[in-house]
């Protein structure tokens, strides 16, 4: 029995299937505090793999435990020899329910849900799911937390190169790559940290601003690392650019042209490897994007090796906008002036990389009753955000990120929703690997570089 016999009424918790037809893989609604909570079960993968399997092929899962999967997904294969005929990906194995989560909590605690989604650049999910915030509150960030933001994601979309040059050469036989692009990551993680408090996961870009401001060393640690990357990225090419072996197993692998990556609504580096220069810090800037010198680097071979190189320029790209942002920065606030909006307030991270408010909490608790009242009331209730819906995109190192936000006039939201670029580029998973071989199909999976928590939110 497939999903569409089955209707359950969800406000009711009432069965409505068809007369005839096999018990529900539905389990009983139990309450909780916020309302019942219903546990489906999926259980019609097996009719659907019956249907397509024939006498001289056979069907092959890969995953969802497997290392050339990146991550918990499944792809199912049907193959004649080594040609793969058919693949569908299933997903979901990773669900967190952080959408949905975020709608039991208030505008601020929701940046603690979304930068766990892809976690390879959890800047970028704080940074749009702030820029819709902010739209609705009609807010003007400060200029230097703008500039500040820049710099971090620039230094996140690093990272997250560097991970996919790590995973895809791993996965294609290069311990190498592995060795040296987590070694390079190691350095993002390690800078991250100095700046924010934390390797992973930070919640540090918030609606308004920034969590605080940065260290007082930070821009000879940002110089440092700048000069690091940039000695080490030219090892890039001696190794792999310029190796008749990576080069042979990347080109005309994984194709996809621009038009199926139009009609499948790829973005990122897979479109801008088949010849569109489309990219959001261009065509629509944000956070004074409009004011930097960097090139959006495309290709028209519309392959693995495509994406490849272009993720390698990406980088030097990202070093030039840093470098910007260095010589950009002035005096100022990081956060909005609205005491109503901006918290925590100003913390600083002490020798343990934790926040440390102790100065703060004196100081509250010194001035006025009033003051402590406001200060619990808007960590524990939070701000209310006007009524209204809003959709806000940044570039991703995997594509368009974006968050649509819906506000009841209330201290949290009514809906999250976001258009995350890893779902959306597996759909193109089919067209680069059909009638290939299923070697290749490692190949097209890790050209399109997803990060399961990002598909599985």
């Amino acid at each position: 029995m497939t999903t569409s016999d089955h209707i359950a009424d969800v406000s009711t918790g009432t069965d409505t299937t068809p007369a005839g037809a096999d018990s529900a893989p539905y389990a009983e609604p139990r309450e909780t505090t916020e309302g019942p909570v219903y546990t489906v079960s999926g259980g019609d993968w097996d009719d659907v793999l019956s249907d397509v399997s024939h006498d001289e092929r056979m069907i092959i899962n890969m995953g969802p435990q497997h290392p050339s999967t990146h991550g918990v997904l499944r792809l199912v294969l049907e193959m004649e020899g080594e040609t793969v005929t058919q693949l569908r990906s299933v997903i979901g194995y990773l669900h967190t329910g952080i959408e949905k989560n975020c709608e039991y909590r208030t505008w601020t605690q929701g940046v603690t849900f979304v930068t766990r989604m892809d976690y390879l650049s959890p800047l970028f999910n704080e940074m749009g799911y702030c820029l819709a915030v902010e739209k609705l509150l009609e807010l003007e960030v400060p200029r230097r937390a703008q500039l500040l933001r820049v710099l971090l994601m620039e230094i996140n979309r690093i990272g997250s190169h560097f991970v996919y040059i790590a995973t895809g050469g791993m996965e294609l036989g290069s311990t190498t790559a592995m060795t040296l692009g987590f070694r390079e990551r190691e350095e993002v993680l390690h800078l991250l940290e100095h700046l924010t408090g934390l390797r992973m996961n930070h919640a540090f870009i918030r609606p308004g601003g920034l969590a605080q401001d940065m260290p007082d060393d930070f821009v000879e640690k940002v110089t440092e690392f700048c000069k690091t990357i940039d000695e080490r990225l030219p090892s890039y090419d001696k190794l792999f650019t310029g190796q008749p072996i990576w080069r042979n197993r990347l080109k005309g692998v994984g194709y996809l042209p621009v038009d199926a990556c139009l009609a499948l609504g790829v973005t990122g580096p897979v479109l801008r490897s088949a010849g569109l220069a489309w990219d959001l810090r261009k065509t629509d800037p944000y956070s004074c994007y409009d004011e930097f010198d960097f090139e959006v680097p495309t290709s028209t071979d519309a392959d693995c090796w495509a994406r490849y190189l272009l993720r390698v320029e990406e980088m030097r790209q990202s070093l030039r906008i840093i470098r910007q942002v260095l010589e950009k920065l002035e005096p100022g606030p990081v956060m909005v002036e609205d005491r109503k909006i901006a918290w925590p307030a100003q913390l600083s991270i002490s020798s343990d990389g934790m926040g440390n408010s102790l100065d703060h909490v004196r100081k509250i608790m010194g001035q006025s009753m009033e003051s402590l009242i406001h200060h619990f009331k808007l960590v524990t209730e939070g701000f209310r955000v006007p009524p209204g819906q809003v959709y806000s995109t940044v570039e991703s190192p995997r594509g368009e990120l974006g968050f649509h936000l819906v506000s009841d006039g209330g201290t949290r939201p009514m809906r999250v929703h976001v258009r995350e670029p890893s779902f959306v580029n597996l759909q193109s998973m089919p067209a680069m690997s059909e009638g290939g071989l299923v070697a290749d199909v490692i190949a097209a999976v890790a050209s399109i570089d997803p990060v399961m928590g990002g598909v599985d939110r």
